[in-house]
């Protein structure tokens, strides 16, 4: 809908058809959301569908829409879009986390425990202090988040295939409708850079590292034969055969997918 609104504003297409064009790709959205959408192998993927059954929709201004356009700058910007949410949604819990951390440190100000180097009992520390530590790990988490996600907000529409197009396109008015903070500055790159991709999920990786971290701690406190911290049942399972024990395995488990998400970062990088 931003393309067919930029194209209509530079003469490329009527106010006429870009009107019929938003009004095929509404009708779009809804049958995709309520699942009444027939997906078409022959026609390859989601782009080429769209496009066939808003041409069947609205007529010939169907067709109009991929003027300009290549899949390859489109599927960039899906991607671009895609990470980005996703970015904003790591931020938006990371800043959730941040302060139960603090607010738990406010709370623990005088409980003190071993605070350990190399494993042996060191100094004794506040509880807080340690919870605290964590704060500021995610807290550096949270600004890599932010930053990775203003060079993902880039909109590279209007690349086209490699090298742009001879149409008098506005990648700026389309990037400010989706709310982007710039365009691209060479179509080469536009289409063929995923390093956002690969920042997204370094900082995920960095995410993952400290959440890890701090799930062997609570570990460690829970073993009896430390005994810091108790375990509630929601958070821990009992032994099939052993009716003593309180298995941390929410914290256990969250340690075993760093490294699905270590992979997914060299996975990424190999391919690239």
């Amino acid at each position: 809908m931003a393309h067919a609104s930029m194209l209509a504003q530079q003469g490329i297409i009527s106010r006429a058809e870009c009107e019929g064009i938003h009004k095929g790709l509404k009708q779009i959205q809804a049958e995709i959301a309520d699942k009444t959408f027939v997906w078409r192998q022959d026609l390859e993927d989601v782009h080429m569908n769209i496009e066939h059954r808003l041409t069947e929709i609205v007529g010939t201004p169907g067709q109009k829409l991929h003027t300009g356009r290549s899949r390859n700058d489109q599927v960039a910007l899906d991607f671009r879009l895609f990470v980005a949410t996703c970015l904003e949604e790591w931020a938006a819990g990371l800043r959730s986390l941040i302060g139960v951390f603090v607010q738990r440190a406010e709370e623990h100000q005088d409980t003190l425990l071993p605070g350990c180097t190399h494993f042996q009992p060191a100094q004794p520390v506040s509880l807080a202090q340690h919870l605290l530590a964590y704060a500021q790990m995610f807290r550096r988490d949270h600004d890599r988040v932010r930053d990775a996600l203003a060079r993902t907000r880039i909109s590279p529409l209007g690349a086209a295939a490699l090298a742009g197009t001879t149409h008098p396109l506005d990648p700026a008015q389309v990037a400010t409708t989706l709310g982007l903070g710039g365009t691209f500055a060479n179509s080469m790159d536009a289409v063929s850079d995923r390093d956002f991709v690969l920042e997204a999920t370094f900082c995920g990786s960095l995410v993952m590292m400290h959440l890890s971290r701090l799930c062997e701690e609570v570990i460690i406190w829970a073993n009896p034969q430390f005994g810091f911290v108790r375990l509630p049942d929601a958070y821990s399972t009992g032994s099939s055969i052993m009716p003593q024990k309180k298995n941390p395995d929410v914290a256990e488990l969250m340690r075993g997918k760093t490294g699905r998400v270590y992979g997914d970062l060299m996975a990424l990088l190999t391919l690239m």
